[in-house]
């Protein structure tokens, strides 16, 4: 007979980390890269939208755009620190784990032997940040994953470390 398990217990145990194993968790910086690229996006439609709106519906249509679009802003902050921590990785001795998603909760599982290549990757804002985000690529793009928001330095040290168990393992065609 089935324990009295709270409703979606059971859901979130799928994506507990391995036995004995702890999440390794992203950069926090992840949280500032995800809020400053919404204001970055916010400043040019709030000022383009405010303005076309005041000149077709006055100054309150204005002033409603601009309620809306700080509205908007407000949410994606708060879903910027949810997104951060919500990610995390765990390295196997045959394959890496990546999670992440709060709403939508993923978990992929990566064998090294099926990577056919690592990559890093930083924008102009992680680059300034100091962050970058590290891709794995297998032979089947559905199973893609990628880890945004290490250090630099921690994100080439991932990189060497995949790439080298990726060619140890690597399955031959």
């Amino acid at each position: 007979m089935p324990s009295a398990v709270p409703i979606g217990a059971r859901a979130e145990q799928a994506f507990d980390p391995p036995s004995g194993m702890t999440w390794v968790r992203v950069s926090p910086k992840l949280t500032w890269h995800r809020r400053i690229a919404v204001l970055l996006w916010a400043l040019p439609v709030t000022i383009v939208g405010a303005f076309v709106l005041s000149r077709t519906r006055g100054l309150a249509g204005g002033l409603i755009w601009l309620a809306l679009v700080l509205a908007a802003c407000a949410v994606s902050w708060v879903v910027a620190e949810l997104s951060y921590r919500s990610w995390g990785f765990a390295e196997r001795a045959d394959d890496l784990l990546v999670t992440h998603g709060f709403f939508v909760r993923h978990l992929v599982v990566v064998p090294y032997g099926r990577m056919q290549y690592v990559d890093v990757t930083a924008g102009l804002l992680e680059q300034w940040l100091g962050v970058a985000t590290v891709r794995l690529h297998t032979a089947a793009a559905a199973t893609d994953a990628r880890i945004p928001g290490l250090p630099a330095r921690d994100a080439a040290i991932l990189r060497d470390r995949l790439a080298q168990k990726g060619e140890s393992r690597s399955i031959g065609l």
